[in-house]
């Protein structure tokens, strides 16, 4: 348990340690700029195809599950390398239960995206 009192200046920093991760999620995962590119276009469809308070919410949080998704799975995987770079069955099933995990988000994303957008063109 933390003893420490509470500091404004140590919540500030976390936040600069969350964002700083976030950056370099960004600059070193090819998926991420992927899920990046499609949260741009899923917004700018959103707002072109004039979505209703409710339908944006719900957007953004299938853009949301994504996004978390693929960050643990981020660290999964570089949490296993770091265990062990050899051929290993358990830490395989981790990262393939892992990658999964965002198949799956993504999925269930794009789903909600059709149900959403599809009745608008027609």
């Amino acid at each position: 348990m933390d003893k420490q009192p509470f500091s404004i200046r140590r919540r500030a920093k976390s936040f600069q340690y969350a964002g700083a991760g976030i950056i370099r999620f960004l600059r070193t995962e090819h998926n991420a700029r992927i899920h990046l590119a499609a949260t741009v276009l899923v917004i700018i469809a959103g707002w072109v195809l004039k979505v209703s308070p409710d339908q944006a919410a719900v957007l953004a949080l299938a853009i949301g599950l994504v996004w978390v998704a693929e960050m643990i799975n981020t660290c999964l995987e570089k949490t296993m390398d770091l265990i062990s770079k050899e051929e290993n069955a358990g830490i395989k099933l981790i990262k393939d239960l892992a990658a999964g995990a965002v198949l799956a988000a993504s999925v269930i994303a794009l789903i909600i995206g059709l149900f959403i957008f599809i009745p608008k063109f027609l």
